[in-house]
């Protein structure tokens, strides 16, 4: 998993906790011991959630960001290793679990390390992409929801984000068009609700947590919004990393209707208006990604 584009021009948030390899050693010397010799390469950013290292050949290490964490690992250790063999690409599957010490407060995993790039950095054959990306989405609603965690911030109906959607085009009102943007949230928001049983998402398919060799998606990372809810939260990743020759594919494959097809667009449209103006000091690749999501949404008219 290479991130190798990704610069930081600072920390991604304001209670951010300071990481590095040194720590990482010291945690694993604590906790477990017989990987502590292992070489230990931080990746350039990671994910806006967590830090992450690689540890040798074979494993990866994440430590959450932010000193108001309030995530659990329970979900990964439960369900990526069910949901790994019933998909058509690699998941990281968790290895093991450490707990806070070393003056670092929260817990922590070790995970399989997966080769490729990903997709904001290398070049994907959209095309295929389309194919695969469908065969996916089609894999996880074939899995049975029961027992599944619940929508947290991604999986549920749009309405609650509208307020921080709206702010996000206030913030931005003097570099986007506010009006064109604003009138395509309102039709993503008028579309019906989700009424059918729930089905397993992802929940923040967009280029950074897709890997990529040769041109195609191999693995697919980052599984922290996993969840049974509304397919339209996966649905933007057809504005999120295809474009207007290969969303009819994407959209053909799944056989998306009207509604659910215009709440995957309002999700693309929402996250861009939250990432850009939170992120746009901090953290350049996805304020680029989060523009190419704006574009693609408001050209797909």
């Amino acid at each position: 998993m290479t991130r190798m584009s990704i610069v930081l021009a600072g920390r991604m948030h304001a209670d951010e906790i300071e990481t590095d390899e040194a720590l990482v050693r010291r945690l694993l010397e604590a906790q477990f011991p017989s990987w502590a010799d292992l070489p230990i390469e931080a990746l350039p950013a990671g994910g806006t959630d967590n830090a992450i290292y690689r540890l040798g050949d074979a494993l990866s290490v994440r430590l959450p960001r932010r000193l108001d964490w309030s995530g659990s690992l329970d979900k990964d250790f439960e369900w990526l290793p069910k949901l790994a063999p019933l998909l058509p690409l690699a998941v990281p599957r968790p290895v093991a679990r450490g707990v806070p010490g070393e003056g670092y407060p929260h817990e922590w995993a070790v995970y399989s390390w997966l080769d490729g790039e990903d997709a904001a950095s290398a070049p994907l054959d959209l095309q295929r992409a389309a194919v695969d990306l469908a065969e996916l989405l089609a894999a996880l609603r074939r899995i049975d929801p029961a027992g599944g965690p619940a929508p947290g911030g991604r999986g549920g109906p749009l309405g609650p984000r509208d307020q921080a959607t709206r702010a996000g085009i206030a913030a931005l009102v003097d570099s986007i068009d506010a009006d064109a943007v604003m009138a395509a949230w309102e039709r993503a928001l008028a579309a019906p609700d989700w009424d059918h049983a729930p089905v397993w998402i992802h929940g923040d398919l967009d280029a950074r947590n897709l890997l990529v060799m040769d041109g195609r998606i191999t693995g697919v990372i980052d599984w922290e919004s996993l969840c049974v809810g509304d397919p339209a939260c996966d649905v933007k990743v057809a504005w999120a990393v295809l474009d207007a020759e290969t969303r009819p594919i994407f959209r053909k494959l799944l056989e998306i209707d009207d509604a659910t097809w215009a709440r995957g667009r309002g999700w693309a449209l929402s996250q861009a208006m939250i990432a850009l103006p939170y992120y746009r000091q901090s953290y350049p690749v996805i304020v680029q990604q989060a523009r190419r999501w704006l574009a693609e949404a408001l050209a797909d008219s």
